[in-house]
């Protein structure tokens, strides 16, 4: 078992590394996504900076490498505890890239592909709630924190295990943690309390009103 989460955690590790949002900037427009918009090597800077199509693109390869590091540890008969290990290091992968200089993004799409792979039922009714807010705010951080934060009682109103629900919110902890920096930013450039709600600058598609 040993050398099957080995395998596990270090695949899960280069999944994540892989540098979709980079690659797409790059083939696009020329640019390094870390040097444009946000700066966030991520599906919602790429959205912003590159074009819709090439966003959602980058966001389902970066959901798609988080619940894939969690299928192969599902796959290689890993206990639970080390299928969080091999979902965990993705997102580290994400954040830490080994094949960008350990550059990377904020890992909130490859968080929820993670989780996804895990509680496919409970994760549904969490992104309905995530999509519901960006639909009334146009604020994407706002939207993710709402659903990452209610996913810990939907596991529990489903039933789940109480290690499923410590992941889902030790996940959302270090997403928090991870973010933070912008976090602070975006509120001290923010002009009034509405703000912290509604995002005036983008529609819910994340285009920028202005242009």
């Amino acid at each position: 078992m040993v050398l099957n989460v080995v395998i596990a955690t270090i695949t899960g590790y280069l999944l994540g590394s892989i540098p979709f949002a980079y690659i797409a900037s790059r083939r696009k427009k020329g640019v390094d996504i870390r040097q444009v918009g946000g700066g966030n090597m991520g599906a919602l800077n790429a959205i912003r900076e590159i074009g819709l199509l090439s966003g959602l693109a980058v966001l389902v390869a970066d959901i798609a490498k988080g619940s894939a590091a969690v299928l192969i540890a599902h796959w290689l008969g890993l206990p639970l505890v080390w299928i969080f290990t091999a979902g965990f290091a993705a997102i580290v992968g994400h954040n830490w890239p080994i094949f960008l200089g350990f550059k990377g993004g904020k890992g909130a799409a490859t968080t929820l592909g993670v989780l996804f792979a895990l509680v496919p039922r409970e994760f549904a009714i969490s992104l309905a709630l995530i999509l519901i807010v960006i639909a009334i705010t146009s604020n994407v951080r706002l939207a993710i924190s709402v659903g990452l934060t209610l996913l810990p009682l939907i596991i529990w109103q489903f039933n789940g295990s109480g290690m499923l629900i410590a992941y889902s919110l030790a996940l959302f902890l270090f997403l928090g943690v991870r973010s933070l920096p912008s976090t602070r930013e975006a509120m001290t450039n923010i002009g009034d309390k509405k703000g912290l709600i509604f995002d005036r600058e983008y529609y819910f598609w994340q285009q920028r009103k202005n242009r």
